[in-house]
């Protein structure tokens, strides 16, 4: 079903979190598997980071009260963990051997993991408001 969370700008955010679940699970799939030891907690950050892609894109696909709770609940989560990681890599470098997808706020990415949690957030709530509205002028006479 599509609503309003998952069309138009909507639907080009659930590509855009799509895309990012793809590449990160690749990068850490192919990290765990090839040079596990050299920077575990990257590598698993890393694996994290693409779960929570994942989430995020069935929640906004999915559209609705359930869909729209899940990708804020994963949204935020994304938006702590690139703040926190991207602080943490910059302020010891040594904790971080090797760059996870969140490693200086996602600059090995173009920075687009601390961006996309906040557009994910803007969207989320745009949409909120708009869909409150519609039901506001639907309750109307």
């Amino acid at each position: 079903m599509r609503d309003r969370l998952n069309s138009g700008p909507g639907l080009v955010l659930v590509i855009v979190y799509g895309i990012f679940a793809l590449s990160a699970g690749a990068r850490a799939t192919v990290q765990i598997a090839t040079k596990f030891d050299e920077a575990p907690e990257a590598y698993l950050l890393s694996a994290l980071a693409a779960l929570i892609y994942l989430v995020a894109t069935i929640g906004l696909a999915r559209g609705g009260a359930s869909g729209r709770r899940l990708a804020l609940i994963c949204c935020s989560v994304e938006l702590a963990g690139v703040l926190v990681v991207g602080t943490l890599s910059i302020a010891d470098k040594a904790a971080f051997p090797d760059d996870s997808v969140w490693s200086v706020y996602g600059r090995g990415y173009g920075f687009v993991p601390l961006v996309l949690p906040l557009i994910g957030l803007y969207w989320l709530r745009r949409t909120a408001r708009a869909d409150r509205a519609a039901a506001v002028d639907h309750a109307q006479p």
